[in-house]
Protein backbone atom coordinates (compact mmCIF):
# COMPACT_ATOMS: atom_id res chain seq x y z
CA UNK A 1 0.00 0.00 0.00
CA UNK A 2 1.24 3.46 -0.89
CA UNK A 3 1.30 5.74 2.13
CA UNK A 4 0.86 9.36 1.12
CA UNK A 5 2.49 12.08 3.16
CA UNK A 6 0.12 14.98 2.59
CA UNK A 7 2.24 17.41 4.60
CA UNK A 8 4.02 20.07 2.61
CA UNK A 9 5.97 21.28 5.62
CA UNK A 10 9.74 21.52 5.27
CA UNK A 11 11.73 19.10 7.42
CA UNK A 12 15.20 18.96 8.90
CA UNK A 13 17.58 16.27 7.71
CA UNK A 14 20.70 15.40 9.68
CA UNK A 15 23.54 14.72 7.23
CA UNK A 16 26.05 13.88 9.94
CA UNK A 17 29.28 15.63 10.96
CA UNK A 18 27.24 18.31 12.73
CA UNK A 19 25.43 19.39 9.55
CA UNK A 20 21.65 19.68 9.32
CA UNK A 21 19.71 20.94 6.34
CA UNK A 22 16.13 22.10 6.16
CA UNK A 23 14.48 21.28 2.90
CA UNK A 24 11.23 21.16 1.03
CA UNK A 25 9.40 17.85 0.73
CA UNK A 26 10.48 15.84 -2.30
CA UNK A 27 7.66 16.27 -4.80
CA UNK A 28 7.15 15.61 -8.48
CA UNK A 29 7.51 19.34 -9.12
CA UNK A 30 10.96 19.39 -7.47
CA UNK A 31 12.10 16.30 -9.38
CA UNK A 32 10.94 17.78 -12.70
CA UNK A 33 12.61 21.11 -11.91
CA UNK A 34 15.87 19.36 -11.07
CA UNK A 35 15.74 17.30 -14.27
CA UNK A 36 15.29 20.54 -16.23
CA UNK A 37 18.23 22.25 -14.52
CA UNK A 38 20.75 23.50 -17.12
CA UNK A 39 23.59 21.52 -15.51
CA UNK A 40 21.57 18.29 -15.78
CA UNK A 41 20.53 19.07 -19.35
CA UNK A 42 24.17 19.75 -20.27
CA UNK A 43 25.37 16.32 -19.16
CA UNK A 44 26.93 14.44 -22.07
CA UNK A 45 25.18 11.28 -23.20
CA UNK A 46 28.12 9.17 -22.05
CA UNK A 47 28.18 10.63 -18.53
CA UNK A 48 28.69 7.93 -15.92
CA UNK A 49 26.21 7.12 -13.18
CA UNK A 50 28.35 8.80 -10.54
CA UNK A 51 28.70 12.05 -12.47
CA UNK A 52 24.99 12.10 -13.28
CA UNK A 53 24.04 11.41 -9.65
CA UNK A 54 26.22 14.25 -8.38
CA UNK A 55 24.98 16.78 -10.93
CA UNK A 56 21.35 15.80 -10.27
CA UNK A 57 21.79 15.89 -6.46
CA UNK A 58 23.29 19.37 -6.66
CA UNK A 59 20.43 20.57 -8.89
CA UNK A 60 17.88 19.12 -6.49
CA UNK A 61 19.74 20.52 -3.47
CA UNK A 62 19.79 24.03 -4.95
CA UNK A 63 15.99 23.87 -5.24
CA UNK A 64 15.12 22.08 -2.00
CA UNK A 65 17.64 23.28 0.62
CA UNK A 66 16.81 26.67 2.10
CA UNK A 67 18.33 26.58 5.59
CA UNK A 68 21.20 24.80 7.29
CA UNK A 69 23.13 24.49 10.52
CA UNK A 70 26.73 23.47 11.06
CA UNK A 71 28.07 24.91 7.80
CA UNK A 72 30.79 27.53 7.95
CA UNK A 73 33.63 29.06 6.02
CA UNK A 74 37.31 28.12 6.44
CA UNK A 75 37.43 30.19 9.64
CA UNK A 76 34.38 28.45 11.12
CA UNK A 77 32.09 31.45 10.68
CA UNK A 78 28.53 30.34 9.74
CA UNK A 79 27.61 31.01 6.12
CA UNK A 80 24.23 31.60 4.53
CA UNK A 81 22.73 29.07 2.16
CA UNK A 82 23.68 29.79 -1.45
CA UNK A 83 23.76 27.78 -4.67
CA UNK A 84 27.57 27.74 -4.55
CA UNK A 85 27.49 26.68 -0.89
CA UNK A 86 25.08 23.82 -1.63
CA UNK A 87 27.33 22.62 -4.45
CA UNK A 88 30.35 22.74 -2.12
CA UNK A 89 28.42 20.96 0.65
CA UNK A 90 27.48 18.11 -1.69
CA UNK A 91 31.09 17.80 -2.84
CA UNK A 92 31.83 16.39 0.63
CA UNK A 93 31.42 12.64 0.11
CA UNK A 94 29.76 11.58 3.40
CA UNK A 95 27.29 14.48 3.21
CA UNK A 96 26.48 13.70 -0.44
CA UNK A 97 25.90 10.02 0.43
CA UNK A 98 23.60 10.95 3.30
CA UNK A 99 21.65 13.37 1.10
CA UNK A 100 21.32 10.71 -1.61
CA UNK A 101 20.26 7.98 0.80
CA UNK A 102 17.95 9.94 3.07
CA UNK A 103 16.33 12.39 0.66
CA UNK A 104 16.79 11.57 -3.03
CA UNK A 105 16.37 7.79 -2.69
CA UNK A 106 13.01 8.28 -0.97
CA UNK A 107 11.58 9.67 -4.18
CA UNK A 108 13.27 7.10 -6.37
CA UNK A 109 12.04 4.12 -4.32
CA UNK A 110 8.50 4.66 -5.53
CA UNK A 111 9.76 4.72 -9.10
CA UNK A 112 11.50 1.37 -8.54
CA UNK A 113 8.49 -0.20 -6.81
CA UNK A 114 6.45 -0.04 -9.97
CA UNK A 115 8.99 -2.34 -11.64
CA UNK A 116 8.96 -5.00 -8.94
CA UNK A 117 5.62 -6.64 -9.53
CA UNK A 118 5.25 -10.37 -9.20
CA UNK A 119 4.56 -12.23 -12.44
CA UNK A 120 0.94 -12.62 -13.41
CA UNK A 121 -0.28 -16.21 -13.41
CA UNK A 122 -1.49 -15.82 -16.98
CA UNK A 123 1.27 -13.52 -18.17
CA UNK A 124 4.20 -14.24 -20.43
CA UNK A 125 6.35 -15.32 -17.49
CA UNK A 126 3.78 -17.83 -16.19
CA UNK A 127 5.21 -21.29 -16.01
CA UNK A 128 8.72 -20.12 -16.85
CA UNK A 129 11.34 -22.49 -15.57
CA UNK A 130 14.99 -21.99 -14.82
CA UNK A 131 17.09 -23.40 -17.62
CA UNK A 132 20.47 -22.85 -16.05
CA UNK A 133 21.97 -25.44 -13.76
CA UNK A 134 24.76 -24.78 -11.30
CA UNK A 135 28.16 -26.08 -12.21
CA UNK A 136 29.89 -28.12 -9.57
CA UNK A 137 33.41 -27.13 -8.68
CA UNK A 138 35.99 -29.69 -9.74
CA UNK A 139 37.18 -31.95 -6.95
CA UNK A 140 40.49 -30.96 -5.39
CA UNK A 141 43.28 -33.48 -5.92
CA UNK A 142 44.20 -35.47 -2.83
CA UNK A 143 47.30 -34.23 -1.06
CA UNK A 144 50.22 -36.60 -0.97
CA UNK A 145 51.60 -37.21 2.49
Amino acid sequence: MLKLNLSNKPEWLDLGHGVRIRLLPLTTALMVAARNDPAVSALPGDAGDGQSALVFAKALGRIAIFEWEGVGDEDGKPVDVSPEGIDALLDVWPLFESFQTEYVAGGLLLDQEKNVSSPLPSGSSAGAMDTATPVSAPAKPARKS
